[in-house]
């Protein structure tokens, strides 16, 4: 008899999360043979996890406890595990890789017999359903509704002659256009997680997250990616704008990174090579005369992968980078370029693609606007 284990807390694992819908902030049980997926769930968890979950059954803890007879002190995990597994007729289960060591040695010394499996623990994951699709694509809407508002909130500044982006008499800050996309976003529905707004060299760094006044004229990458509260599913989107004027330079490298974009999203389909995709965009870069390398102590240029699977988690599999992977129909992937220069600045553009037989279907709605 197959018996995957899982032992996580669904709202930090997607390998929990994916065979069972439901959301607990602490770690729980689940057996998965055959057709059934059993949750071991506390008195706490029990009755909500019989309605919000997607298992066939659902077990008391405390019943598995007391079928585990050990005595006093109170069995310990290893103990209910070993007893679930005798109740389902076995001494062994599959575990994906991120199972707790401690446990699974604890549990050997029980002789139970534990098999890592091999990642992905779910390869069925990678290709999106309809629905799933649709999960990710509320986020993403979620996502470009707090851009739209951050967008606004910039147009409502003032440039003041000193250079720095003013509202109400202050001075407006990474920290302020946060707050406007981030509240935004969880009015929809939406978990922002460390939302990226980064202006001129910060963004040279692409996690730089952003902190301290907002210049006029520079570049300003914000970089949205909200979790679902209610599906876990996420989105992603990557502008870049200018309150102001561009200069001639970072106007070039804009519409170079956007013909990355578009270069990307004319070659994604079933089977395409996602190391040739974002090579041929890295050689696009480099012939128009931007090169990637370190200069000045930093690394400047492309320096980071065309794209990455989007889903239960913010980057899981495929990659369209230097290590890529083969595309598949029912992929949903980001397309996100960047060139990032000392003295420029940063630009990155981000969209979401979902990969057909024939190519693919741009899932983000918001344009591609620098000046604002």
């Amino acid at each position: 008899m197959r018996v995957r284990l899982l032992y996580a807390a669904s709202e930090h694992d997607a390998d929990i999360l994916y065979p069972t819908g439901f959301f607990a902030p602490d770690p729980f049980l689940c057996l998965i043979t055959g057709s059934r997926t059993i949750l071991v769930m506390s008195d706490l968890e029990t009755d909500r996890a019989k309605r919000e979950s997607k298992a066939t059954e659902v077990w008391s803890w405390t019943r598995m406890a007391k079928r585990a007879g050990v005595g006093a002190p109170p069995p310990k995990t290893e103990h209910v595990i070993a007893a679930c597994l005798k109740r389902l007729g076995t001494r062994s289960a599959e575990v994906p890789g991120s199972f707790p060591l401690g446990l699974a040695r604890r549990l050997e010394a029980l002789n139970i017999r534990i098999r890592v499996a091999q990642d992905p623990f779910w390869p069925e994951r990678e290709i999106k359903t309809r629905d799933e699709v649709r999960k990710i694509e509320t986020s993403l809407r979620a996502a470009e509704a707090g851009l739209l508002a951050g967008i606004e909130a910039l147009k409502s500044t003032k440039i003041g002659r000193d250079g720095w982006l003013r509202l109400g008499g202050s001075k407006f800050t990474s920290e302020d256009l946060r707050g406007v996309i981030d509240t935004t976003i969880l009015k929809l529905g939406g978990i922002p997680v460390r939302t990226i707004c980064a202006g001129g060299d910060q963004a040279i760094d692409p996690h730089e997250i952003g902190h301290g006044p907002l210049r006029a004229h520079s570049p300003i990458v914000m970089d949205i990616f909200p979790r679902s509260q209610s599906t876990g599913y996420f989105g992603d989107l990557t502008r870049t704008v200018v309150r102001g004027r561009a200069g001639e330079k970072l106007k070039e490298v804009y519409a170079l990174v956007e013909e990355g974009v578009l270069l990307g999203h004319g070659s994604i389909r079933d089977g395409a090579d996602g190391r040739k995709i974002h090579a041929d965009i890295l050689a696009l870069f480099e012939a128009r005369g931007f090169r990637t390398g370190e200069k000045n102590g930093r690394m400047q240029g492309f320096f980071h992968g065309t794209g990455h699977g989007l889903g239960l988690e913010i980057h899981e599999a495929p990659s369209i980078s230097k290590r890529g992977t083969l595309l598949r129909a029912g992929h949903v992937v980001t397309v996100e370029p960047g060139l990032y220069y000392l003295g420029i600045g940063g630009v990155r553009i981000e969209d979401v693609a979902l990969v057909t037989k024939t190519g693919s279907r741009n899932l983000t709605r918001v344009p591609r606007v620098l000046e604002i």
